[in-house]
């Protein structure tokens, strides 16, 4: 048998070539080369495509989808173009250097909502709004700009001013196209540079935004509807709203030549500002708090505003929660207002911390910026810090230990601001340390005599009380309760009064000052004044006391001379209408009981206190240089229309008692007087001749000749009226008289009254 093999043969395979070192690296360099390459020509293309494409292709459907966002008509009616640019300014690092692109676009227009106008003076008003007022002049006064404060320095204003120039001569050629009613705004040109890399996480970042010439016109109608609320067509539609995808981010902006209108419905209110950003390093921007400027004018209710305004950065106004720094410089009228603080929130007005100086004319002018109901006052200038909130019907504010000037007299205290319904209500508590009573004129519509006459007060030819109208149609506007004190009051011709204090309440159109309180001459008047605004004419009475009042302490001049008038107690009580305090007194009905015990005068001593006719009653009556020793005196004055009856008016001397009758016309402001004198010692026979005091408050005139007296409203005007409960006396204590049964029966207490006699007509 041949022999065979038991191997199995397998079949033999080249084995693989072996592999060179150093072949694998240029292959993947290679592949590395061709992506470069792609992403190069991608970038290439790109950069052709962006920098050759007409752009304006694209705005049918731009225009379109932002109509559609917003709701309401949008349009490119110029050039839109695109360019890149690179490095990135506000980024670091390898972001610096990818590319952007930055869009520019012309003449873009933002309609109103359907149906929303706002149309601008001198056109007339339109939908429930003001007119929007005029592009204002760009401000140059320096009066009205604003200005840091004693830190500022010549040279830093004119600094300002010459960057001001220079902006402006740049933002000449920036003024935005007209804008028609149905436009919410319009801008000249808009440029954006925007990055890509956060494109891929739908986040559209814009470096900086400029708008150059914008036209805004912000409004709100007196429904509470406005034009910067947006509804996409989409949501009107369909009812429902969804969330954007996409974020919005915005760097940096830049506005120049910008004009922003805002016109209230609600409030009245028609404003428009001239607005621009501050450059980095200008010197109004302070180092970067105020971002910034406008120059605003405009109306506010009744009242012309204008004035100069920067602020911080417009781009903090998105944040939900930001201190808002702001700095203005404002006028309406005679009222002007400077103002340096923070702003918190201030689209929803939730707070402010401002030092707020404001001055003017009288404080009656801040009603149409403020609403706060004031007297009228001599010219002013109060500075404190207001905190508290603004927001619309729940405003609460307080103006914090403010300091200033009324006239010549000081001012300080603080205030509180409530907003609420029926009425707002104005609580506080101010302190004059040296009142010049003057300054208090104009409050009862008197001139202060040191400077131009006042607004709200009169000053009649021939005649004393003031006339001018009391404003009190402005008292259902707010409710008030407000302290005041005078801690020494200074008189005319440097005669001092101690102090003066009064609580003034204002509740639903009645005025209530109680207890309105002097204290002077080493005593104190007090009283209770209520004006009820709700009748016309106005319905005012009036009660009051005088307690231990030492006439000498009045007239310096004769407490040198170590001589007495003697001491005053006394009351008194009135009722009347009027819308004056010359009207008021002219029709008023009430009592006045003034005492005097003990006391000595001369005519030298009365001319000194510059008492003129009484002067010249004493020596006619006593001598030139006589002495009198008064031991008591008595006047009881009764009013009826008016007319004030001397029912019992007596001086008791040592030589004689005095009798006083006749009438006091407060309507007319004229006297008719007889003074009859009673010897009490025969030698005395020049007191027989009685005298007659006659004539206007202005110009009395005393005589000896006989005359009838002036009659007006009948001669028994005073024959003891009963008067109402109302006018019923308050209660006093008068020093007894131990020494004289005449003086003794002079103080009595006030009796019972008499029966009312008839009167007759007041003849005119």
């Amino acid at each position: 048998m041949p022999y065979m093999s038991t191997e199995t043969s397998t079949p033999v395979t080249p084995s693989a070539a072996p592999v060179r070192p150093g072949t694998r690296g240029p292959r993947l360099l290679r592949w590395l080369l061709l992506v470069l390459a792609a992403l190069a020509a991608v970038l290439v293309l790109l950069v052709v495509l962006v920098a050759t494409f007409d752009w304006n292709r694209l705005k049918p459907r731009i225009n379109a989808k932002v109509s559609e966002a917003s709701g309401r008509t949008f349009a490119i009616q110029g050039d839109l173009d695109a360019h890149w640019h690179w490095p990135q300014p506000l980024e670091s690092g390898w972001r610096r250097w990818v590319p952007g692109v930055t869009v520019q676009a012309q003449q873009l227009v933002l309609g109103n909502p359907e149906g929303f106008a706002v149309a601008e003076a001198p056109a007339k008003p339109a939908d429930g709004l003001p007119a929007l007022p005029p592009r204002p002049a760009p401000q140059n006064d320096t009066d009205e700009a604003p200005q840091g404060g004693p830190a500022d320095t010549a040279s830093e204003r004119d600094a300002t001013a010459s960057s001001e120039d220079a902006q402006a001569a740049r933002d000449a050629q920036a003024e935005a196209p007209p804008r028609t009613p149905q436009d919410m705004g319009t801008i000249r040109s808009a440029s954006a540079t925007l990055r890509l890399l956060p494109l891929l996480s739908r986040t559209v970042v814009l470096d900086t935004l400029v708008l150059s010439g914008p036209d805004i016109a912000l409004a709100r109608r007196q429904d509470g509807t406005n034009n910067w609320t947006f509804h996409s067509r989409r949501q009107e539609k369909q009812g429902e709203q969804r969330d954007n995808p996409w974020d919005l981010r915005v760097d940096q902006l830049v506005v120049r030549g910008g004009w922003l209108g805002y016109v209230d419905g609600t409030k009245q209110l028609a404003l428009r500002a001239r607005v621009d950003t501050l450059e980095p390093g200008a010197p109004q921007a302070e180092d970067g708090r105020y971002g910034v400027r406008m120059a605003v004018q405009g109306q506010y209710g009744k009242a012309q505003v204008r004035g100069s305004v920067v602020g911080g950065s417009m781009l903090a106004l998105r944040d939900k929660q930001v201190r808002y720094p702001l700095r203005a410089s404002l006028r309406s009228g005679h009222v002007r207002t400077q103002v340096e603080g923070v702003l918190n929130n201030p689209a929803q007005l939730s707070g402010m911390d401002l030092q707020v100086l404001l001055g003017g004319a009288s404080m009656a002018d801040l009603f149409p910026l403020t609403g706060l109901v004031l007297p009228n006052t001599p010219p002013f200038e109060v500075k404190g810090r207001l905190l508290g909130s603004l927001a619309p019907d729940k405003a609460v504010w307080e103006y914090r230990d403010f300091n200033g000037k009324v006239g010549d007299s000081d001012l300080h205290g603080s205030v509180t601001y409530t907003s609420g319904k029926p009425r707002p209500k104005l609580q506080g508590h101010v302190t004059s340390k040296l009142l010049r009573l003057a300054d208090l004129g104009p409050v009862l519509g008197a001139p202060s005599g040191k400077r131009p006459q006042e607004k709200g007060t009169s000053k009649r030819a021939g005649k004393v009380l003031p006339d001018a109208h009391f404003a009190t149609e402005r008292w259902d506007a707010m409710d008030l309760d407000l302290a005041f004190a005078g801690e020494k009051v200074i008189r005319p011709e440097a005669l001092p009064l101690d102090r003066l204090s009064v609580r003034a309440v204002l509740e639903d159109r009645r005025l209530h000052l109680t207890p309105l309180r002097f204290g002077f001459a080493q005593g104190r008047i007090d009283s209770d004044v209520l004006i009820d605004g709700r009748s016309k004419p106005l319905n005012t009475t009036l009660k009051g006391s005088v307690e231990g009042l030492q006439l000498s302490a009045l007239f310096p001049k004769v407490e040198l001379m170590k001589k007495s008038f003697g001491r005053l107690d006394g009351s008194f009580t009135l009722a009347g209408q009027g819308d004056s305090l010359a009207k008021m007194l002219g029709s008023s009905d009430g009592r006045a009981r003034l005492y005097i015990r003990e006391g000595t005068f001369s005519k030298q001593m009365l001319d000194l206190a510059a008492l003129n006719v009484g002067s010249v009653v004493v020596a006619k009556l006593f001598g030139e240089n006589k002495e009198v020793k008064l031991r008591c005196a008595v006047a009881d004055l009764r009013i009826k229309d008016g007319m004030a009856d001397a029912n019992n008016v007596k001086l008791n001397t040592e030589e004689a008692i005095v009798d006083v009758t006749g009438l006091i016309d407060l309507g007319e402001e004229e006297l008719s007087l007889r003074i009859k004198p009673k010897s009490l010692e025969w030698k005395f026979l020049s007191l027989r001749t009685p005298l007659y005091v006659r004539g206007t408050f202005a110009n009395p005139q005393v005589g000896v000749e006989p005359a009838p007296l002036l009659l007006r409203a009948g001669a028994a005007v005073a024959a003891a009226a009963v008067a109402p409960a109302a006018l019923a006396l308050v209660p006093i204590t008068v020093p007894g008289a131990e020494d004289e049964a005449s003086c003794a029966k002079l103080l009595a207490p006030v009796q019972s009254p008499q029966r009312e006699a008839p009167t007759q007509q007041r003849k005119r």
